[in-house]
């Protein structure tokens, strides 16, 4: 039986897809598995976003489930606020996933260096986010780690989310499920209790608080120092405590969205009640969501990301993997992927954006 899964894996290795196709030009970023690189079709000439995955450290990191889990997620969706997968492939070593080029950066890399965002640029971002999340929860898809480092800019100033390796597909008991970043996790989620897709709105009320105020709302060095400060009090930003150039209904979005019960926060009843919020009411989604509004910030033309972060090298060394057997190259079976070959989505009317040089 392994035997039949393995030549298949072979064929898989060997389809037309392979790193010849593309022109390699530089490394924009650095994951827990291998670097991001930009990268050019050689006949298309639209650049993308190479990501490069060492198998050994995937095995060693037990994230096969978690790689494999992204790669199915991603071919299921398709979405002008969502980085989308283009290409997959793999040859013996490594994972190689090919997505939509976002030069303008993540969010952490900007709130590093500006500390705070406006009021007027948080609230173009947060909507941005929500269209994405409307999307993905229409689906029955919980994202789960929603943060500054799984949101990035295109050129323009419209956000993207990516990072789906913790996604799942919403199922009545998922308790079990308590992967996140603390900091960014629901109550629920990081107290070990069964949610819903109103766990991504407490994210995104951290977001907003971070945004405003500089900081995040429940913050520890570890996991259990941040579930002790959730379990102490319900964090509420004070009409007082509202920095200059803030509005009041940018403080009462935050702090329904930061309610710790999920049936007390905002978004339990449906999205609507999100969007219907007066912080947003004035926002022409439908307009964003065409990209025919002038984003509050862009991003320069120059790369986007931390030189040092991208160039630094792995100190851990994990255990030896034989990547020769069929168990092993098993573990990847499936992973192949050509949107080209795929059948037209019709998830949105809005075509995703191609990047020339």
């Amino acid at each position: 039986m392994g035997n039949c899964n393995f030549r298949s894996e072979t064929t898989e290795t060997n389809l037309t897809l392979t790193s010849n196709l593309f022109k390699v030009n530089y490394a924009i970023g650095k994951g827990g598995f291998g670097k991001v690189w930009r990268v050019e079709h050689k006949k298309t000439k639209v650049s993308y976003a190479l990501k490069e995955m060492e198998k050994v450290r995937i095995i060693n990191k037990r994230s096969v489930q978690s790689v494999m889990n992204e790669r199915r997620l991603l071919a299921m969706i398709r979405h002008p606020f969502i980085v989308n997968m283009q290409y997959a492939y793999q040859d013996r070593e490594k994972l190689y996933l090919v997505m939509d080029l976002m030069p303008g950066g993540d969010l952490r890399y900007h709130i590093g260096k500006q500390r705070r965002f406006s009021e007027a640029q948080t609230k173009f971002l947060i909507s941005c986010i929500l269209c994405s999340l409307e999307y993905l929860h229409e689906n029955a898809i919980i994202h789960r780690d929603i943060k500054p480092e799984n949101l990035v800019l295109d050129y323009k100033g419209y956000v993207h989310l990516t990072d789906f390796g913790i996604a799942r597909l919403w199922q009545p008991e998922n308790k079990h499920e308590t992967s996140g970043t603390p900091g960014y996790m629901a109550p629920e989620v990081i107290c070990r209790q069964n949610h819903t897709v109103v766990a991504d709105y407490f994210a995104l009320g951290v977001i907003v608080f971070e945004f405003m105020t500089g900081k995040r709302p429940y913050q520890g060095k570890t996991r259990k120092d941040i579930r002790d400060s959730i379990l102490a009090k319900q964090v509420q930003i004070r009409s007082q405590d509202i920095p200059a150039g803030w509005s009041a209904e940018a403080c009462d979005f935050a702090n329904r969205l930061l309610q710790r019960k999920p049936q007390h926060r905002l978004g339990y009843n449906g999205i609507r009640e999100v969007k219907d919020h007066p912080w947003l009411k004035n926002t022409n989604l439908e307009a964003l969501l065409q990209k025919k509004l002038v984003a509050p910030f862009v991003p320069t033309t120059k790369d986007n990301f931390d030189q040092k972060q991208v160039s630094s090298e792995w100190q851990d060394e994990g255990e030896p993997v034989d990547l020769q057997l069929v168990s092993v190259q098993n573990m990847f079976a499936g992973y192949y992927y050509d949107a080209s070959m795929q059948p037209e989505q019709n998830n949105s009317s809005v075509p995703t954006e191609k990047i020339h040089n």
